[in-house]
């Protein structure tokens, strides 16, 4: 649930000293009642409109945000969210922030080998020492795909990522994911194209309205 303000403030100190009895909010449900399980090794897709509530299920699943009533259950490591607009401090270089990642890394490897894997999967080699707030959107998004993907988390997060891009290096990317389904690791997907769904996973949940209409197979339902 959120709390979405009727009233405007210029500024954090106006909003305190304001009563908050006189602050009207509208409650709205990004998600209510849902309800489902995932299991090691399976390929899920979250489908939905734009404001189904896709994006804050991942948020939620991720840790990213805590639901208002109920709990989420998860079992294993969970490879940092990849969504477009990623979570990048944006005045720092790519380099600089694949060194923010290190401590998500997999320590059984040489740090300086999973540096040089992010790079030569994301093709960023003559930008690493650019600030990532001058990145094309895509270049980011390569970044983080190829960070998010070091090493085999035991559960995936990938958000509209495969939407964006050249379709060379979209193939690329789905290549990883059936690599890394086929040693464990789960794959939670969101797309609006159907095909990659199709492609990609063995069951979807279909959010409509922070509901689910409907949750199963993915060939017996899409």
């Amino acid at each position: 649930k959120f709390n979405l303000s009727s009233e405007k403030f210029d500024g954090f100190k106006e909003y305190v000293i304001k009563d908050e009895k006189q602050v009207k909010f509208d409650e709205f449900w990004a998600l209510k009642n849902v309800s489902f399980e995932v299991y090691k090794g399976e390929s899920l897709g979250l489908i939905g409109l734009n404001g189904s509530g896709k994006s804050t299920m991942l948020k939620t699943i991720a840790g990213v945000l805590k639901p208002t009533t109920g709990k989420v259950e998860v079992c294993g490591t969970v490879a940092p969210l990849i969504e477009l607009g990623a979570g990048f401090d944006m005045d720092l270089t790519a380099r600089e922030n694949v060194s923010l990642t290190e401590p998500f890394w997999d320590r059984g490897e040489e740090m300086e080998k999973h540096y040089d894997n992010i790079v030569d999967f994301s093709e960023l080699e003559n930008f690493m020492d650019v600030p990532v707030k001058n990145f094309f959107i895509w270049y980011g998004i390569r970044l983080a795909f190829a960070i998010a993907t070091i090493g085999t988390p035991d559960i995936l997060i990938v958000d509209e990522v495969l939407s964006v891009g050249d379709f060379r290096f979209q193939q690329k990317c789905e290549e990883r994911i059936r690599k890394m389904m086929e040693h464990g690791t789960t794959i939670l997907f969101v797309s609006h194209s159907i095909a990659q769904v199709e492609s990609l996973c063995e069951k979807i949940v279909w959010l409509e309205h922070g509901h689910v209409k409907r949750f199963g197979d993915a060939e017996e339902n899409l």
